[in-house]
């Protein structure tokens, strides 16, 4: 939604992505995809029984009875005074009454948010933004925590959006921006963006109508009240402890950190003052420059952020602000968008490994994604020459199918420039996450990795190549050679490919592509091998008398076998990745580097690592095998959907006199392979 502007130009926008059939296909898609979601979201929430979900209402049973008696309710007396009357009715009409009208908030969200795009929007844009962005709520954190009862954060985010882009007159406006402070206080910080923007009306009327709900709840509900402004200031406390994760606002974050009493009140009320000034600047200008979405989504982040509590329910500011463009290149406008998406889907031990160290990153991702919408992001305004014409990415001469059933992929074009670095790390981190979680969660059932172990035993010794015992204990017998595999076979597995990959960024970035392309594709079929087929490693298999070098003797009694169990799944062997990976760094190497001793490194470090995993009695032979396969695999996989892998370019004066190299040229040479020598090439750049 981002980057689509960049697009149109004098010839229209029917064909960015190929005429309006498939821009309406595109469209259904992303709807059916929405629709899918919610359905997904209501069948969790009306699975619940009706009564465990009334209780978790968090609301008092009785009409008489205090809002805030059990801690769990979280909303503001007005909500409360809103919400009690409902408990009264039949539990399950309540349930689905409350999630379908969630849900279709939500929808509405999406739709009120793309009709607030600036102008000019594209065609493309124009049909498939508030599909795109329903589906995108849907699918984050902050919709499938709000669709819980008694937790109205999707009201006031839609009264909002309402207010600022589609209602016309200016008191009605200020209306609905009032109602959603009296729900969320800190939204209030909008009647200043209205009064600084020329809308002073609809600022004076927000803050009358935030003062009169405000002073209704301490008519009707004066304990409530007063335990909610002042006995826990903005319902610092209820429902969870203001240091627990959940919390992420400047004050959660600061007491996790072990800041506490005056030093940590000080230090917050200066830190919100900093982010309130340079947030509302920002968000001005924005709204200013004809950029009124951004701006909403600017000062959301912002009053999530100094609130004293910040729900993670109720961050659906930051995902409005992928409206933004940020970066000239067009390569570089994906990742911001990427970024909030993953920040807003994932849980935030999956954006970053579990080290102590990073710990306080980890702890305030959703935050720091706020802060930085808010405060640091670059956000391009409209007067930017980059704004609809970035630098277009360089892309290799499109290469002939390789059979004429099976044609190149249209979206998978060969780039010749270099990703962006933060785009990569982060779709690196979160792609061996979601490997690791996925492996780790491929059955691994005792009986059946030990019956499939027995039968690839079996199959060995048919064949001859049973190898595994004696190599086994010929290496517990020669400690030195038992120490160097343990090594090898711990050391190198992940440093190599990494290593290799940073290389091929920094010097070759359109072989880089290639390999990373092909690594992840043979990934991805290994993952279905270790789903299809759990397979007891040698060490794993009683009675056949194996030495587990790396872990130590294992107690095969048990069936937990220790410690490692928790780690990873212990029966995801097959393929072997160890040797997989292993081999795909020989591959790269032997076919990339320029020296002779450097192709045989790359040849010997498969050869060590086979070496090493059927000595530690890691893998059967038989796993290195589907390992080779499925690398194999994935190579070719590459290179039927974009090609050979050196593709010559179209260089710009071959494109203006028309005579550029047919599809059947041959393979670029050294200079344009490394993606050095041509720095724009192709047709115009995608988003």
């Amino acid at each position: 939604m981002a980057n689509a502007a960049e697009h149109s130009g004098a010839k229209g926008h029917a064909g960015v992505i190929g005429g309006d059939g498939r821009l309406g296909a595109a469209r259904l898609l992303l709807w059916a995809l929405a629709g899918a979601l919610a359905v997904r979201q209501a069948a969790v929430v009306l699975r619940v029984p009706p009564g465990e979900w009334l209780n978790a209402f968090h609301l008092p049973g009785s009409q008489a009875g205090s809002l805030y008696d059990g801690g769990q309710f979280t909303g503001t007396p007005f909500a409360g005074l809103v919400l009690k009357p409902l408990v009264g009715l039949a539990a399950p009409s309540l349930e689905v009454t409350w999630t379908c009208v969630t849900l279709l908030c939500v929808a509405a969200m999406g739709l009120v948010a793309a009709r607030g795009l600036p102008d000019p929007v594209p065609r493309r844009t124009a049909l498939l933004a508030a599909p795109l962005l329903t589906a995108l709520m849907m699918a984050s954190l902050p919709v499938r925590e709000a669709a819980s009862p008694g937790r109205t954060a999707v009201l006031p985010v839609l009264l909002v959006l309402l207010a600022v882009l589609r209602v016309p007159g200016e008191r009605p406006a200020g209306f609905l921006v009032g109602l959603a402070a009296a729900l969320q206080p800190a939204l209030l910080l909008f009647a200043p963006l209205l009064w600084l923007t020329g809308r002073r009306a609809s600022a004076r009327t927000g803050a009358v109508t935030f003062a009169g709900a405000t002073a209704l709840s301490w008519a009707f509900l004066p304990s409530d009240s007063w335990t909610y402004w002042v006995r826990h200031l903005a319902g610092t406390g209820l429902g969870g402890a203001p240091d627990g994760l959940a919390n992420q606002s400047l004050h959660g974050a600061l007491l996790r950190l072990g800041l506490s009493g005056p030093t940590e009140i000080l230090l917050y009320v200066a830190l919100a003052a900093v982010v309130v000034r340079f947030g509302l600047r920002r968000a001005v200008r924005y709204a200013r420059d004809g950029q009124l979405l951004l701006a909403v989504a600017v000062t959301g982040c912002v009053a999530v952020a100094v609130s004293p509590t910040g729900w993670r329910y109720q961050m659906l500011w930051v995902l409005l602000a992928v409206a933004g463009k940020v970066g000239r290149r067009a390569a570089d406008r994906r990742v911001w968008p990427v970024a909030v998406v993953l920040v807003m889907s994932l849980p935030s031990q999956v954006l970053l490994p579990n080290m102590a160290a990073l710990a306080p990153v980890r702890d305030n991702v959703l935050l720091l994604t706020a802060l930085a919408a808010a405060c640091a992001v670059p956000f391009l305004p409209r007067t930017s020459p980059y704004w609809r014409e970035p630098v277009p990415t360089a892309y290799g001469r499109p290469a002939a199918a390789r059979w004429s059933r099976v044609p190149l992929m249209p979206f998978w074009r060969r780039v010749l420039s270099r990703p962006n670095l933060l785009l990569e790390l982060l779709l690196i981190r979160v792609g061996y996450s979601l490997y690791s979680h996925i492996r780790a969660a491929a059955p691994n059932s005792r009986a059946l990795a030990e019956g499939n172990g027995s039968r690839i035993h079996a199959v060995e010794r048919a064949l001859g190549i049973d190898i595994e015992h004696a190599v086994n204990h010929a290496v517990v017998d020669t400690p030195w050679l038992e120490a160097f595999f343990n090594f090898y076979y711990t050391s190198f597995h992940f440093v190599v490919p990494l290593a290799i990959l940073a290389v091929l960024y920094w010097r070759r970035p359109a072989d880089y592509r290639w390999a990373r392309a092909s690594l992840g594709l043979g990934t991805v079929l290994a993952l279905i091998g270790f789903w299809l087929y759990p397979l007891a490693p040698p060490r794993l298999m009683p009675g056949l008398g194996f030495v587990d070098t790396v872990h130590g003797p294992q107690d095969l009694a048990n069936p937990s076998y220790g410690a490692m169990t928790a780690i990873s799944n212990q029966y995801a062997a097959m393929p072997s990745l160890h040797f997989g990976w292993s081999l795909w760094c020989g591959i790269v190497i032997v076919v990339l580097a320029p020296k002779g001793w450097q192709k045989l490194l790359g040849a010997l470090h498969p050869l060590i690592t086979v070496c090493a995993i059927v000595a530690t009695a890691n893998h059967w032979v038989l796993d290195a095998v589907g390992g080779a396969v499925v690398v194999a695999a994935g190579f070719g996989l590459v290179h039927v959907l974009s090609g050979p892998r050196g593709v010559q370019p179209v260089l710009p004066a071959q494109r203006a006199e028309g005579t550029a190299p047919g599809a059947g040229a041959g393979p670029a040479g050294p200079g344009v392979a490394s993606g050095a020598a041509v720095r724009v090439a192709g047709p115009r750049s995608r988003p």
